[in-house]
């Protein structure tokens, strides 16, 4: 009945129907409704369980046709849909691929360019750490001081570790190639485990006076053999500097305490050991110029402990002095007095080129520089009064007496300076020292 109501309500609320309609309408309702309950149907249906089609009459049906569609009065129909073309939907197809082809391109090339700031980041981020590890004080971290233990059997040589360790160096006791010898070995910065190594060029050996008389007379014998390479003494030595090793000798004397200040090495050798001063003199020679092994003569274990860190504290500054001397300028100094001049179009600036050129010698401060380029604004004028002038002394002291104003003094240039201008602006000799 609740179904039925709701389409009564309807029906009265929506429709235009007459009174005498809805009452016969109602009376058919209720007559099909006994029915059903005569044919033994359960009086209480649910909604789902009614029929859906029941009978109406044809009024209910106009009614129903008017409410579903409904025409206004006076409205225009719509347009209909202009049907496309398969040219046309073949050509909007191929235009939405371009446009999706091209958001694809722009995407990736916005990935690019990210990508790119990322690697150029990174690979800035490693320059300036490279720079920073080359610095002495954090290149002298990756240097190891390697000391045979042949060295540790002389009394002293407690001197060399506790100052290694007091300055925080890292050094190790191993075995070298020549006995009694001390080497470097640097870490490489771009080993991706940390354990790559390379051994440093520098090599200190120090020996016995007894150890350098061998040598001395090995050097000897080869100088005699006319540069023959033989000798059991030498062989080691030899060895190593084909490796492109740089020897340094260190000679002492362990046996004494100190050394006799009054005498020279050489005389203390020819004291002590019965050599002459020429022997010894032209085994230095050769052993300097032919195999580049520099002989220092020590005292004590003090003084091989200082050459030890003076070598160290060098290496440490080496990779710093490489990459400076990589620059395109290496002679090039900083600061504000070493930069150039700017010259315009219309020559404005040559005199400061002038002023700053004459200032590159030595000894030429700003204001004697300025002094000059007052007398002769520019170099053609200078080199004219250089061929007008008759002797070369005269020629050597034509800017000698220019007066030099500075902090309230007045004196002259000088015949040093003026004889060096000329030097520098006459000589042909590329090779020439002006001092």
């Amino acid at each position: 009945m609740s179904v039925l109501r709701r389409a009564i309500t309807w029906e009265i609320s929506e429709s235009e129907d007459s009174d005498h309609d809805l009452k016969s309408e109602l009376n058919r309702d209720e007559s099909c409704q006994k029915e059903t309950d005569s044919r033994g149907e359960p009086e209480a249906l649910s909604s789902q369980e009614k029929p859906t089609d029941l009978p109406s009459s044809p009024a209910k049906s106009d009614s129903r046709v008017a409410l579903s569609a409904p025409e206004a009065s006076g409205g225009t129909p719509s347009p209909a849909r202009k049907r496309r073309s398969r040219e046309e939907i073949e050509e909007a197809r191929l235009k939405a691929k371009e446009r999706k082809e091209e958001r694809e391109r722009q995407r990736a090339a916005r990935a690019r360019e990210k990508e790119e700031r990322k690697r150029e980041q990174q690979r800035r981020r490693e320059a300036a750490e490279t720079l920073k590890s080359l610095r002495p004080e954090n290149c002298i971290k990756s240097l190891t001081v390697c000391v045979d233990p042949a060295l540790l059997q002389h009394d002293g040589s407690d001197i060399l570790l506790d100052t290694l360790a007091m300055l925080e160096w890292r050094f190790s006791v191993e075995s070298q190639r020549l006995s009694r010898s001390i080497t470097w070995t640097r870490d490489l910065p771009q080993a991706e485990d940390g354990q790559a190594r390379v051994e440093e060029e520098q090599m200190v050996l120090v020996l016995t006076l007894a150890d350098f008389v061998d040598i001395v007379i090995s050097v000897k014998e080869m100088v005699n053999r006319d540069g023959e390479e033989t000798g059991t003494v030498l062989s080691p030595l030899l060895e190593c500097l084909n490796r492109n090793k740089v020897v340094t000798m260190l000679v002492t004397d362990f046996e004494s305490d100190h050394w006799m200040k009054e005498y020279f090495p050489e005389q203390m050798l020819r004291t002590k050991l019965g050599m002459k001063d020429q022997d010894v003199e032209e085994v230095l020679v050769y052993l300097q110029l032919y195999k580049n092994i520099s002989v220092v003569f020590v005292e004590s274990w003090q003084d091989i402990t200082d050459h030890v860190c003076a070598v160290t504290k060098a290496l440490s500054k080496r990779p710093s002095k490489l990459l400076t001397e990589r620059a395109e300028l290496p002679f090039c100094v900083d600061g504000s007095w070493a930069g150039g001049a700017r010259v315009g179009r219309d020559g404005s600036g040559l005199r400061a080129v002038w002023v700053r050129q004459i200032q590159q010698l030595n000894r030429v401060s700003p204001a004697v520089a300025a002094a000059v380029a007052e007398a002769f604004p520019s170099p053609r004028l200078l080199l004219q009064a250089y061929q007008n002038s008759g002797s070369e002394a005269e020629k050597k002291s034509i800017l000698a007496g220019l007066s030099v104003k500075t902090e309230g003094k007045e004196r002259r240039v000088g015949p040093d300076i003026s004889a060096r201008m000329y030097r520098s602006l006459t000589a042909e000799n590329p090779q020439l020292v002006l001092d």
